[in-house]
């Protein structure tokens, strides 16, 4: 097929036990600008069981259609399944470019479904932009341990793809009028083509650091002096319901596991609430939090620049600071 062909941005909608996960939506919006410079349509794919209240809120989010398969195969995630149920689709409707959440299933489908369709495929993305002149879409993430960013286009081979980071964008407004087509496909994979078997899934690790949706994140840096004074980080997050972060630097002196990292080798955030504790706010950490609603800073340096992005800051002790804000919001709440 001529690269011309291939027609209509598609944003796959990962789901898990009927629930979307957030960054499927997230997606719709640069999906619609990319779509809208196109002039085509913005489509949502949505893989699963019990997933037909999904297909309906990623049209009010903005979807002018919706490919839905809804099969108790898909129930729970199978590399297998998902990956040759996206290559029929693909085969069947030839999208210009995919968007996918760079969750940790979203970057195991991408890359098989990728090299099926012998295209490229930008894994990690923290920004998109489009090309109007060349109609190509410059996937940009970061490099060489975060110092720069690349900016990587794909313009010899359709679909063009890309995974991208949960909350690096803002879920299009709701709008409960919204209407577009369902598209059903019945898609079930032989039992023979399936090679793995998913035998127990451990809640407990599954769910052990979820940033990406977390609303309030409380994050400490290399102000904290120790893996041991992470105890006053952890304090004010349980009485805030919070989660924990933490800047690059606390991960790299083995003071907290990667998984908590926040930033352009971490994770990209976007919480109502972001509290940054001894965080000096370099920019590979504010490129990863920056899309907080809400930011307060609490740092001894009054020039340390993670102040100017802060909504609220705070210059002192973290060690003064933190206990006695964690008790006043202790008590409040016990009133």
């Amino acid at each position: 097929m001529k690269k011309e062909d291939y027609k209509n941005v598609w944003v796959y909608i990962e789901t898990e036990k009927g629930k979307e996960k957030k960054v499927g939506l997230e997606l719709l919006r640069p999906g619609r600008k990319i779509a809208d410079a196109l002039q085509q349509e913005l489509i949502a794919v949505v893989i699963g069981h019990r997933v037909e209240e999904v297909s309906k809120l990623a049209i009010c989010h903005g979807a002018d259609k919706v490919i839905l398969v809804n099969n108790e195969q898909y129930d729970r995630y199978c590399t297998d399944a998902i990956a040759l149920c996206l290559e029929q689709l693909i085969d069947k409707y030839a999208p210009n470019t995919i968007l996918i959440g760079a969750t940790n299933n979203g970057r195991d489908i991408g890359p098989r479904v990728a090299c099926y369709l012998k295209t490229g495929l930008t894994a990690d993305c923290t920004s998109i932009q489009f090309n109007k002149e060349n109609e190509n879409v410059t996937w940009i993430r970061p490099a060489f341990g975060g110092n720069l960013m690349a900016n990587i286009e794909c313009p010899d081979q359709r679909p063009q793809m890309g995974t991208v980071r949960p909350g690096v964008f803002k879920k299009p407004e709701y709008n409960s009028l919204a209407i577009g087509d369902v598209i059903v496909e019945d898609i079930v994979i032989p039992k023979e083509k399936i090679r793995t078997k998913i035998r127990e899934t451990v809640k407990e690790v599954m769910e052990a650091v979820n940033l990406e949706d977390a609303e309030i994140i409380v994050s400490g840096g290399r102000g904290l002096g120790s893996a041991e004074n992470f105890k006053y980080i952890r304090e004010l997050a349980e009485v805030l319901n919070a989660a924990i972060g933490s800047s690059r630097a606390a991960v790299d002196e083995g003071w907290m596991p990667h998984a908590h990292q926040v930033g352009q080798t971490g994770k990209t955030v976007a919480p109502k609430v972001y509290i940054a504790c001894g965080i000096s706010g370099a920019i590979q950490h504010l490129a990863g939090m920056s899309g907080a609603d809400i930011i307060i800073a609490i740092n001894k340096d009054e020039f340390a620049p993670i102040f100017e992005v802060a909504d609220y800051g705070i210059v002192g002790d973290l060690f003064e600071i933190l206990p006695e804000l964690t008790e006043e919001i202790r008590n409040y709440r016990n009133q």
